[in-house]
């Protein structure tokens, strides 16, 4: 049995606490073991409201022998710093995305993982999803010919949240939101890319707003992708061929994908749900359950290259921006 650590007690934790229960209630051989904040009361309070075993700071956690991996769900400016912390104490992690708040923490952080032959995963969950070969399956088997055109847009009304206003947390729409439609695009199009172009508003703060980016691939193909802070958007994929295109209903968690082909005047011509999911975040963990019990150090759904490329061109997007935190 598999005992579950979570570093960090805000709202996404408590959504992967949900998904941990319901897993245990099918079934998966985990345990909820430990629950850890900075504050040994919100760690207490998060334990018994989610059922977790044991309530720690993060040391204390870090200190248990029982606990197997870590799930890190801290701001982004401090992944690096969480993740290899528990590199250090010997646990495996899977860590919320952004992965890290730059390029060059994740390559050192991967290193380490490395080098001690740890597991470190990504939770860029749509990575780990079904919905991703479903997509995949559909282009290969022709039905939208040739894909020329992908767009992808992200968009939640958070720029009052504190960790998404402020530097000093790795703040900005690109690492919390616009890294969504980039995985999209890398999923579906790949990373090879010849130009990169962008624009962005920023916040008084000094991080991204909202942006737009385009992805200009040498085969001709192109990305045109959006996110930001300021509103609800349709959050909708588009993947278009010149046979047909298909429709993704939302890039955060496809729960839809729709056929239009060219040969039916372009009608709707399949309609596919995806298969039911307990939250959506089971599939990674499943990934490091499989991973642990294999003895490796990633995932292959998102291996550490791809981890460290998204990082890269996240970098290359705020070196356009002129955005760049305070401890870099």
């Amino acid at each position: 049995m598999t005992h579950i650590a979570i570093l960090g007690c805000g709202s996404i934790a408590y959504s992967m606490a949900e998904t941990l229960r319901k897993m245990k209630a099918r079934g998966d051989s985990l345990c909820l073991y430990a629950a850890a904040s900075r504050s040994i009361e919100k760690a207490k309070e998060f334990a018994l409201s989610e059922g977790f075993e044991k309530a720690y700071t993060y040391e204390e956690m870090l200190a248990d022998p029982k606990v197997d991996l870590v799930y890190i769900a801290s701001p982004h400016s401090h992944h690096a710093l969480h993740m290899t912390m528990c590199l250090e104490a010997g646990k495996a992690v899977l860590c919320e995305k952004a992965f890290t708040a730059n390029a060059q923490q994740a390559r050192e952080v991967l290193a380490l993982a490395k080098e001690k032959n740890i597991l470190v995963a990504e939770a860029i969950w749509t990575r780990y999803m079904p919905s991703r070969k479903i997509l995949l399956d559909l282009i290969a088997e022709g039905v939208i010919g040739k894909p020329q055109l992908l767009t992808s847009n992200l968009f939640y009304p958070i720029e009052h949240i504190e960790r998404i206003r402020q530097p000093e947390l790795a703040g900005g729409a690109l690492l919390d939101v616009g890294v969504y439609p980039l995985n999209f695009a890398s999923m579906m199009f790949g990373n090879d890319f010849a130009r990169m172009e962008s624009s962005v508003e920023l916040m008084k703060t000094g991080v991204d707003r909202q942006e737009s980016i385009t992805l200009y691939y040498a085969d001709g193909r192109m990305a045109q992708l959006w996110a930001g802070t300021t509103c609800r958007s349709d959050r909708r994929c588009v993947i278009s061929g010149t046979e047909g295109y298909l429709v993704v209903d939302n890039v955060n968690n496809p729960l839809v994908i729709e056929v239009y082909e060219k040969k039916a005047n372009f009608a709707l011509t399949r309609r596919i749900d995806v298969p039911a999911q307990l939250t959506g975040y089971e599939y990674q963990v499943e990934s490091c359950l499989r991973a642990l019990e294999k003895g490796e150090i990633e995932c292959p759904e998102m291996p550490h290259s791809e981890s460290i490329m998204i990082m890269e061109i996240m970098d290359a997007l705020r070196a356009q921006w002129g955005v760049k935190y305070p401890f870099e």
